[in-house]
C-alpha cells in the first residue's frame, strides 16, 4: 500500500477538516481548518481539540455536550451534532459538526471532524445583525436556518412577537448566494390597504394627484436579492391576489404604468400568527399561503433559551451603551432574576428591560434593584379601564373620546408596544394603525 501524506489528502476538503486521535489531541488540520480558528498549523498540531474550538481545558462532554469524540470511541458511532465554537478573536460561532471514523495503516481509530460555520462572514460594521446564542434550541434553529439559505425556496418565519423575525431573515439573506444583493424589509402591517400596491411595486409619473415622478416598489428594488415581509398575515385580502401573482410570474407593473416588468427576488415573510387557522376561517389565501411557506421555521421564545439571556444580555448592553460612557454588567443575582423571568415580550422586551436598567446604573454594575419589568410596573400602577359603553354628556356621545382614552392608557401599559396593544383589543395591528392615525396617538 503506498504512503500518503495526511495533510495533502485532508487538503483536498475545502471545508475545515481535522484528525484527532484518542486522547482528543490534533494529528492533522487542514487550511481551512487553521483559517477558521486564527491559527497556524504548527500552532494547531500542538493542541488539543476542545482547547483549539471551545478554549477550555476539559472536553466538551464534561460540560454537557453532544461530542463526536466520545460517541466513536466509546460506542464506535460517527455522530453529527451543533456545537458553539470560538475563533481565533474569541468570538462565538455556531457550527454543524459531523464525524467520522478514519483507520490508520496499523488499524488505529481516529476521529475525522467537518466543520460546517452556520453564520456567514458578515460585513464590517455589521456586528449588530449577529444573532447570538447557544442553547439547544437556538442552535437548531440556527441549522434549520443556515439549511434554508442554502436553498432558493420562500420562508416563513414563526415566531411570537419579539423574538428578532427580521435579524433572522437578515441571517437567510447574508447566509445565501443572494448577500451581494439588496435586503429589502417591508412592514405589512404598517402599509395602509390603499397604499400597499404603490409601495410594493411602485408608480409612473402622474399615477394619481400629486405623484410628480417616477417611484420604484419595494420588489423591483429587492431584484437580485430578498424581500422581507413582516407581519405577512396582516395584507388585505384585495392585495394578496396581486402579492400571489408576482410571485408566481416575477412579472408585475408599476401603478399607473402599462409596460410589464421583472425582478428576480426570494421572497421571506414572518408572521405571529397561526396562517393555516387564518385560510380556513377565509383571511388568508391558501394559494398565498403554499407560495411563501416553502420552508417554514419555527423561532423560539426567549423562555425557551433562557440560558442565551447571558449573552445577549452583554450583547444588548454594548449596544445601549453611549458612546464614551462606561459598559455597565449584570451581577449574578442580576443575571438570575432575568433567567428566572417569562419574558413575554422577548429579546425585545429583555432590550427595554436593560434600557431602563442603564438609567438606574451608576457605579458600572447593574443589580437586581436596577432590574424592573414591565410586569412589576403593571402591579403596581393603577388599572387601565375597561372599554365602557358610552356615556351622554350634554347629550353629545363620547365613544370616540372614551376609546381613545382606553387605547392611549393601553399603549402606556405596553411600552407603545402595538401588537400586544392590539391582540389586547382583539383588533388586528393594521386596524390598530388606522386607530392610532385617527386619534393622533401615532
Amino acid at each position: 500500500m503506498p504512503h500518503v501524506d495526511l495533510h495533502s489528502l485532508i487538503e483536498t476538503n475545502e471545508r475545515p477538516l481535522v484528525v484527532i486521535d484518542r486522547d482528543y489531541r490534533i494529528i492533522a488540520a487542514n487550511s481551512a481548518y487553521c483559517r477558521l480558528y486564527g491559527m497556524e498549523r504548527e500552532e494547531v498540531l500542538r493542541r488539543r481539540c476542545h482547547e483549539v474550538s471551545h478554549h477550555s481545558p476539559q472536553p466538551c462532554h464534561e460540560h454537557g455536550e453532544m461530542c463526536p469524540h466520545l460517541a466513536l470511541f466509546s460506542s464506535g458511532e460517527a455522530t453529527e451534532v451543533l456545537h458553539t465554537h470560538y475563533d481565533g478573536e474569541g468570538h462565538a460561532a455556531r457550527a454543524r459538526i459531523k464525524g467520522y471514523a478514519i483507520r490508520g495503516v496499523g488499524g488505529g481509530l481516529y476521529l475525522g471532524e467537518v466543520v460546517y460555520p452556520l453564520e456567514a462572514e458578515l460585513p464590517l460594521g455589521c456586528e449588530e445583525m449577529r444573532m447570538v446564542g447557544h442553547s439547544p434550541a437556538f442552535l437548531s434553529c440556527i441549522d434549520h436556518l443556515a439549511r434554508a439559505a442554502e436553498s432558493e425556496a420562500s420562508v416563513l418565519l414563526y415566531g411570537e412577537s419579539g423574538v428578532g423575525k427580521e435579524l433572522a431573515a437578515r441571517f437567510l439573506h447574508e447566509r445565501s448566494s443572494r448577500a451581494g444583493h439588496a435586503f429589502i424589509a417591508i412592514n405589512c402591517a404598517a402599509v395602509p390597504e390603499a397604499m400597499f400596491e404603490n409601495e410594493l411595486f411602485g408608480h409612473e409619473r402622474g399615477a394619481f394627484t400629486g405623484s410628480t415622478g417616477q417611484k420604484k416598489g419595494l420588489y423591483e428594488l429587492a431584484d437580485g436579492g430578498t424581500l422581507f415581509l413582516d407581519e405577512v398575515a396582516e395584507i388585505p385580502l384585495s392585495q394578496q391576489a396581486k402579492l400571489l401573482r408576482v410571485l408566481e410570474t416575477g412579472e408585475f407593473r408599476r401603478v399607473g404604468g402599462t409596460l410589464t416588468l421583472r425582478a428576480d427576488v426570494r421572497v421571506v415573510a414572518a408572521t405571529n400568527r397561526h396562517l393555516l387557522e387564518w385560510v380556513d376561517q377565509g383571511r388568508f389565501r391558501e394559494d398565498l399561503y403554499y407560495r411563501i411557506a416553502g420552508i417554514d421555521v419555527s423561532l423560539p421564545a426567549l423562555r425557551e433559551r433562557r440560558e442565551d439571556i447571558p449573552a445577549l444580555a452583554e450583547v444588548l448592553l454594548a449596544r445601549l451603551s453611549a458612546p464614551g460612557h462606561a459598559h455597565c454588567h449584570l451581577d449574578k443575582a442580576a443575571i438570575l432574576k432575568l433567567k428566572h423571568y417569562p419574558f413575554p415580550g422577548n429579546v425585545r422586551e429583555l432590550r427595554n428591560v436593560l434600557q431602563r436598567a442603564l438609567l438606574r446604573c451608576s457605579n458600572g454594575l447593574i443589580t437586581t434593584e436596577d432590574i424592573a419589568f414591565q410586569q412589576d410596573a403593571l402591579n403596581t400602577a393603577p388599572p387601565v379601564s375597561s372599554p365602557r359603553p358610552p356615556t351622554m354628556k350634554r347629550g353629545n356621545p363620547s365613544l370616540k373620546a372614551a376609546e381613545r382614552e382606553y387605547i392611549q392608557g393601553l399603549l402606556a401599559r405596553y411600552d407603545g408596544h402595538r401588537r400586544t396593544v392590539a391582540d389586547q383589543l382583539g383588533i388586528s395591528e393594521r386596524t390598530l394603525y388606522r386607530k392610532l392615525e385617527r386619534y393622533g396617538l401615532k
